[in-house]
This record gives structure tokens, sequence and C-alpha cells, in this order.
């Protein structure tokens, strides 16, 4: 029988449910976070998983609608670098700006690992201030 060793960027960090009416975590939607990888379940019988690198997260936001803050939820928005979803939406959970400092610490850490930090800057359309036409 083969024995798994779990390190410190597979372990599960955080993990939640999306929230249905009053709060409930009656869905089949769960959100997982590690050292290394966030990772969505969706399913049931049937499973989909998707994963992103955390350090290709770009940015996140919070949105508080008034029917999720009502029962201590919120909805997080990440968007990174990834093909097949660069917009996540960990929606309706419990806690969502504990959720958001979690996740942040982890971003900066895998940031640093790969040496990421600059490249947020490469794709921005920065003007050098001068002109380019003569009068």
């Amino acid at each position: 029988m083969a024995k798994f060793t779990e390190n410190a960027e597979n372990e599960v960090l955080w993990t939640d449910k999306k929230r249905t009416l009053f709060g409930l975590p009656l869905s089949f939607t769960r959100y997982i976070l590690t050292g290394k990888k966030f990772i969505t379940r969706k399913g049931f019988l049937s499973i989909t998983e998707d994963e992103v690198e955390l350090y290709r997260v770009v940015d996140k936001s919070l949105r508080l609608p008034l029917g999720q803050r009502i029962f201590g939820c919120g909805t997080v928005i990440i968007n990174c670098r990834d093909t097949d979803t660069p917009v996540k939406e960990v929606m309706s959970i419990k806690k969502p700006r504990e959720f958001m400092e979690i996740f942040e610490k982890q971003v900066d850490i895998q940031r640093d690992k790969y040496r990421t930090r600059g490249r947020d800057m490469i794709a921005s359309d920065l003007h050098c201030g001068c002109d380019d036409d003569e009068d």
C-alpha cells in the first residue's frame, strides 16, 4: 500500500462550500485553498475540478450584496493569468474577509518563491510622459 506524505504546499489551509438560501452550505460546490493552489470542485456524481496556481493570481476583489451580508457571506472575485478561466468567483462563502487575508498571504509566498512580483506590470499600458507629436 502506497503512503503519501503531505508537504506544506499540498496541505489544505482553508475550505468552504458555496452557500445558498439563508447562508446554508446546501450546494455541491466546494472551494479548497492549499499552500500552492486554489481548487474549485463542482458536482455530486460527476465531479469537475478547476485549479489555479497561486503565483498566477493578479488581483482580487470582494462583493458583499445585501442578501449575502445578512447571513455573514460574501463573494470574492479572483483575476488570474489562467487560460481556461481568467476570472474565478468564490461565491457566497462565510467570512470572506478572513479568506482574503489567508489567500493574499499564500499568494505572496508563492510569488516570492517563483519571483513573479515584477511581472504584474509588464502588460500594463504605461505612458512615459513624453509627447510623440511636435507642434
